[in-house]
C-alpha cells in the first residue's frame, strides 16, 4: 500500500501535531478513495443509496404533450387578438383518455390535467377565464400562444442522462426513476463502518453504574450518525484501556470494515493507546488540530494483510465527537460511498446576539440556535460550550462556526452557522 506519509509529508503546511480545520480536511478527503463493488436493487429499496451507473432516459417524459391545467384546449390561430372569441365544444379528454379526431377551426376541446392535447391545438386557456354557456365556450382576449402546455420531451428526452452515477438516491429520484419504468438500478455497496468506544470508566446501558464510571453514550451517537448517513455499522462494543485488547479490536475491525471509528484513547494521557496502536498495526497521518473542542483527533490507517482500513481516532469528549464527526469524518465517508459531487456542509453568516468567548488562533464550532425575528434569521450560543456537554447539542440546531484568526464575538457581529437540519 501507498504510505500516507509519503503523500501528504512533502507539504510545506504539514504539522502532524497542528493542523489547521482547513488543512486536516483536505488531507483526508484527498486519501480516501471510494471502495468497489455493486449490487442491484428494486427502486423502492435503494433509497439513500448511492446510484452506480448513470440512468439514461429511453423515452421522451411526459411521453405527450398535455395540459398543466384544467380548462380547453384551442387553436390559437383562432383567437382574436381584442375582444373575446367563442368557440364550439368539440368534446372531452381525461388524463389517459384521449381525444378522438383532430380539432378543427372554431372548435376547442374541454381538458384536464395531464390530458393529452388534441391534434391541431397548442394552447390551453384555463377554466377560470373562460365561459360556458352549453356547447359555446367564451375565451377573452390576450391569451399567449402554447399557454399552460407541457411538451413531450420537457422533463427528459429520449438519451439523456437522467440521473448521473454517485447521486445518492432521494424521494424525488425514485420518483423519477418510476417515471422512466426503471423497476431495478445498480447501487454501489454499503460502506462498512465498525466502531467502538474505549475507557476503563465507560458502563454499557442495562448494568448499574460502579463508582467512577459513566454510561457509554458516544457509541449511541456514533451509531445514529452512521446510520443516518447510510452506512452499514459494526458496533464492537466497548474495549478496555489494555493495549492487546485495543490491538485484537483494531484486527477485528479491519478485517471487517472499510473504516473504522474510535472514541477516546487519543489525548497524551498514560492510558490513551491509539495513537500509538496505529502507528504499530499502520500509519498515523496525524493527531491533533488547531481547533475547539476535538483538537486530539488522529486519522491514519490500520493494515490487515493485503487490505486496510482507514481510522479516524475521534476524542473521547460527547461534544467533540459530534463535531469531529461532521467537519472531518462526514465527507469522508461520503467519498468512500461513491458519492458524486460531495456538498459542503451548509454555511451562511448570520448576526449573533450573545458574547461568544475565543481566543485567536483556532477554530471554533459553538452550539447555537438559529432562530427568526422579524423576518431576520440570528443565533444565540446554547450557553455553556464545555465539549462533555451533550444537552447543548440536543438544545442547538446549528454550528456556530468562528474563524481561526478571529477572537472573541460581540452581541450584533456577524457569524458563520451550519445547521443541523438533515445533517445531525
Amino acid at each position: 500500500m501507498t504510505s500516507l506519509l509519503k503523500q501528504i509529508s512533502c507539504a510545506d503546511d504539514y504539522d502532524p501535531e497542528s493542523l489547521s480545520v482547513a488543512r486536516a480536511r483536505q488531507i483526508i478527503f484527498d486519501l480516501v478513495e471510494p471502495v468497489p463493488g455493486s449490487e442491484r436493487l428494486f427502486v423502492r429499496n435503494a433509497l439513500g443509496r448511492v446510484l452506480a451507473e448513470d440512468v439514461i432516459s429511453t423515452a421522451n417524459v411526459p411521453g405527450h404533450d398535455n395540459s398543466a391545467m384544467d380548462g380547453y384546449a384551442v387553436r390559437f390561430a383562432d383567437l382574436a387578438a381584442e375582444g373575446e372569441t367563442v368557440l364550439s365544444l368539440a368534446g372531452t379528454t381525461f388524463a389517459g383518455r384521449a381525444f378522438e379526431g383532430i380539432l378543427g377551426p372554431g372548435q376547442c376541446v374541454r381538458i384536464m390535467t395531464g390530458g393529452m392535447i388534441p391534434q391541431g391545438a397548442d394552447t390551453v386557456v384555463i377554466q377560470e377565464a373562460a365561459r360556458a354557456e352549453s356547447e359555446r365556450i367564451t375565451v377573452p382576449p390576450r391569451q399567449r400562444q402554447g399557454q399552460h402546455v407541457r411538451h413531450a420531451g420537457e422533463d427528459l428526452r429520449a438519451g439523456e442522462q437522467a440521473i448521473r452515477a454517485g447521486k445518492q438516491l432521494r424521494p424525488a429520484e425514485l420518483g423519477l426513476l418510476a417515471s422512466l419504468g426503471v423497476a431495478e438500478v445498480s447501487v454501489k455497496r454499503r460502506l462498512r463502518v465498525a466502531f467502538f468506544s474505549t475507557g476503563d470508566e465507560l458502563c454499557s446501558l442495562g448494568t448499574p453504574l460502579k463508582s467512577g464510571e459513566v454510561y457509554d453514550s458516544n457509541r449511541y451517537t456514533l451509531f445514529g450518525m452512521l446510520t443516518r448517513l447510510g452506512c452499514e455499522v459494526i458496533d464492537l462494543g466497548v474495549v478496555r484501556d489494555e493495549p492487546a485488547a485495543l490491538e485484537a479490536a483494531f484486527h477485528m475491525a479491519a478485517a471487517q470494515a472499510d473504516a473504522i471509528l474510535t472514541s477516546g484513547g487519543v489525548s497524551v494521557g498514560e492510558a490513551d493507546f491509539i495513537r500509538g496502536l496505529m502507528a504499530k498495526l499502520g500509519e498515523v497521518a496525524f493527531w491533533k488540530i488547531a481547533m475547539r473542542p476535538g483538537r486530539p483527533m488522529a486519522f491514519g490507517r490500520i493494515d490487515e494483510g493485503s487490505k486496510g482500513a482507514f481510522l479516524f481516532g475521534l476524542p473521547g469528549n460527547p461534544v467533540a465527537v459530534m463535531v469531529t464527526f461532521y467537519q472531518f469524518v462526514r465527507e469522508a465517508l461520503l467519498k468512500m460511498m461513491g458519492v458524486s459531487p460531495i456538498e459542503a456542509l451548509p454555511q451562511f453568516r448570520v448576526p449573533c446576539v450573545t458574547a461568544l468567548k475565543k481566543r485567536p488562533g483556532r477554530s471554533e464550532f459553538q452550539r447555537g440556535v438559529l432562530f427568526s425575528e422579524k423576518g431576520e434569521w440570528k443565533v444565540r450560543a446554547t450557553g455553556s460550550q464545555g465539549s462533555g456537554i451533550l444537552s447543548s447539542m440536543s438544545e442547538a440546531n446549528c454550528f456556530i462556526a468562528v474563524e481561526p484568526d478571529r477572537g472573541s464575538v460581540e452581541p450584533g457581529e456577524s457569524v458563520f452557522v451550519q445547521p443541523f437540519e438533515g445533517l445531525v
